[in-house]
């Protein structure tokens, strides 16, 4: 393999980070008439046709063949695309009790599960420095969210805050799963180009979960499906974004551990916040200012580890 500049996973985060923040903006929009598990199937039934082309495209341009699959591959793409699908549809979920940017923070607890995931599962071993990053931004990120005073004020809305937060903590649990689970399919092959390996898993990953969720609502409820092909111009460019986002997640957990990857993706919270103030003109606590200053403080560290 040819040498790779050391920054190149640095920026496939920053753009996946930016990728995914537009898939749930247009996820979170279509929860209202497709409900959770139609929204979460967008990403990947429209995404599926992207992700297959991406493959095309790679095989074409690089010239070589598709690599010899090995049996752990298939256990590790399955635990990625299954976990994926429980933590988009968690997500959802709490996004529809609070806020965009609050659902998304508590989402972000990812990177120190992660952590502890990738070390068990993959043996990814983290320095001093780079968990000290991890837990930083993953502070400022939590601080962010942290609802206003008097937000919190009925009984209703206390019970609504406690299942935000337990699907938003699960849905980052869950999300750690399928990132360990997708490195471990791309690590487990051989070809001496990461960039195939990536994007094979991508596909392979995104052709199971399309066959997992569309079984179920076949079985289930016909009707939401009926639904999902009659919003397929806002889900084709849900579907579009889920798939770009996720290539160049996987072109960077192909480079980098997955902890560090993700640690760097908590600025996707900054861009979450930024487009719900212009789009859902909601309000952040007054500690916005320092939940930032950590969550860069923390990327800083992180990137200089």
């Amino acid at each position: 393999m040819t040498e790779i500049p050391g920054w190149w996973w640095i920026g496939f985060t920053l753009v996946a980070a930016g990728a995914q923040v537009l898939r749930n903006v247009m996820q979170k929009n279509l929860t209202q008439t497709l409900g959770t598990i139609g929204a979460t199937h967008v990403r990947f039934l429209f995404g599926l046709p992207f992700g297959l082309l991406f493959l095309l495209l790679v095989m074409l341009v690089s010239g070589r063949p598709l690599p010899l699959i090995p049996g752990r591959f298939w256990a590790w793409v399955v635990l990625g695309g299954v976990a994926q699908i429980a933590a988009t549809a968690l997500m959802l979920s709490a996004m529809q009790l609070r806020s965009f940017v609050v659902a998304t923070a508590y989402a972000k607890t990812e990177p120190v599960q992660l952590a502890l995931f990738a070390l068990i599962f993959l043996g990814d071993r983290l320095t001093l420095p780079t968990l000290l990053a991890i837990l930083i931004a993953t502070v400022g990120v939590l601080l962010m969210s942290w609802p206003k005073a008097g937000a919190i004020n009925s009984p209703a809305a206390q019970r609504d805050n406690i299942r935000s937060v337990l699907f938003g903590v699960v849905s980052g649990a869950m999300f750690a799963l399928s990132v360990v689970g997708f490195r471990g399919a791309i690590l487990s092959l051989a070809s001496a180009s990461f960039v195939v390996n990536a994007t094979l898993t991508l596909a392979v990953g995104q052709l199971i979960q399309t066959g997992l969720l569309s079984s179920y609502l076949v079985l289930r409820s016909p009707a939401t499906l009926s639904e999902i092909f009659k919003a397929w111009r806002p889900s084709i460019f849900a579907g579009f974004m889920g798939a770009f986002g996720s290539q160049m997640w996987f072109l960077a957990f192909a480079l980098e551990t997955a902890a560090r990857v993700r640690t760097l993706a908590l600025v996707e919270i900054l861009f979450a916040q930024a487009l719900s103030r212009k789009l859902f003109a909601q309000d952040n606590s007054w500690r916005e200012l320092a939940g930032i200053v950590l969550v860069v403080s923390g990327v800083a560290i992180l990137l200089n580890a």
